[in-house]
């Protein structure tokens, strides 16, 4: 396995959102009810401000598709282009964290060093831009992997916008 990554460009979104519906669909099925995952796809999904601040990853492992991801210098913390609440308010890097946003990893690639890649990644690009810290709101099948890379919880909570409680995780790593 060889993993490459680049900028996400307009031209990815079919692609990206075919990764992020097996993501969910897949990946939360251990830790969520039907229901849940389909409040998931009201709350969580591909951000297409991501893609038009060029803060978006796409990983490939020879040439397909394994993940995506990116960290963000704007106010909302989580959700997709449907998700109600956004804010693209700038953050000040002095005192408010980046985001990590949008992770998403392809059923067939998980555990294959996909999600650290884009949090290096995310970690980097934050850091370069003068941020101190990085945080993120974790799913419950995100949790280990962010633990293992040094993010810590902050605070528990259940978001139910898409009509079922979905439980999350905000998580926060100094850079």
């Amino acid at each position: 396995m060889q993993l490459t990554h680049r900028i996400a460009t307009t031209d990815d979104i079919p692609a990206l959102a075919r990764l992020v519906e097996a993501a969910i669909a897949e990946l939360q099925r251990p830790f969520l009810d039907a229901a849940q995952i389909e409040s998931s796809r009201t709350i969580m999904g591909l951000d297409r401000q991501l893609i038009e601040d060029g803060t978006y990853f796409v990983v490939e492992d020879a040439g397909n598709l394994a993940g995506c991801g990116g960290w963000s210098m704007r106010a909302t913390l989580y959700g997709g282009d449907q998700s109600p609440g956004r804010s693209a308010a700038l953050l000040d890097p002095t005192r408010d964290p980046a985001r990590v946003r949008a992770m998403y990893t392809h059923p067939d690639h998980v555990r294959k060093g996909v999600g650290r890649l884009i949090l290096a990644l995310c970690e980097a690009a934050a850091r370069a831009h003068d941020f101190r810290a990085v945080e993120l709101m974790a799913t419950m099948s995100g949790e280990p992997l962010y633990r293992a890379c040094g993010y810590v919880p902050c605070e528990r909570v259940v978001d139910d916008r898409g009509g079922a409680p979905v439980p999350l995780l905000r998580m926060r790593k100094p850079l």
